[in-house]
């Protein structure tokens, strides 16, 4: 797997500070994608050793919250099959940090049933995250008043809530909405 970019002590891509891995390789090719450099596969450094360690490493300071995963698409099967063991490292090195990743796939209708983003790591990736964006980028429900997402038809869900309810349970940093399931 190759990576189009790592952002250290990124504020964008999900709560707190965290250190963002972009993955190279896209199939989707959402029009006005903002990292459409990133579709191609073979786009960027490879995602070895030395990358890994750089990024394991960066997530040790007490203020870094966590990892957030961007592409490309961390979906794509390629790169499910080379995150896993790298996040299962992070579980591993960093129990109390949060993985947030951001996929083009809706949750329900490509990651949990067959789609050709299925693979057979893709119930473990999804074990390993804490907080999904799912959904394409829809230039016409652009909207940027939205946290941690580019369009309305995304949806950030909690994963870990998700697993405990048996149902998609939307994430909320919120604690006054009251009703945040769906």
């Amino acid at each position: 797997m190759n990576y189009a970019n790592i952002k250290f002590c990124d504020i964008a891509n999900g709560t707190g500070v965290r250190t963002s891995l972009f993955v190279s390789g896209c199939r989707r090719h959402c029009p006005e994608c903002f990292n459409a450099v990133a579709w191609d596969f073979a786009y960027g450094q490879p995602f070895d050793k030395a990358a890994r360690n750089k990024v394991l490493g960066s997530l040790a300071p007490d203020y870094i919250s966590g990892l957030s995963l961007l592409g490309g698409e961390p979906f794509e099967p390629e790169n499910q099959r080379a995150l896993v063991p790298f996040l299962h490292d992070v579980r591993v090195l960093y129990p109390q940090k949060t993985i947030w990743c951001y996929t083009g796939n809706v949750y329900e209708t490509e990651l949990l049933a067959p789609s050709a983003a299925r693979c057979e790591v893709t119930d473990e990736m999804l074990g390993l995250i804490d907080v999904l964006v799912d959904g394409a980028f829809v230039e016409a429900e652009h909207d940027i008043t939205l946290r941690f997402r580019g369009s309305a038809n995304q949806r950030i869900i909690d994963l870990n809530a998700t697993r405990a309810a048996g149902h998609t349970v939307l994430w909320q940093d919120d604690p006054v909405f009251a009703d945040h399931t769906m």
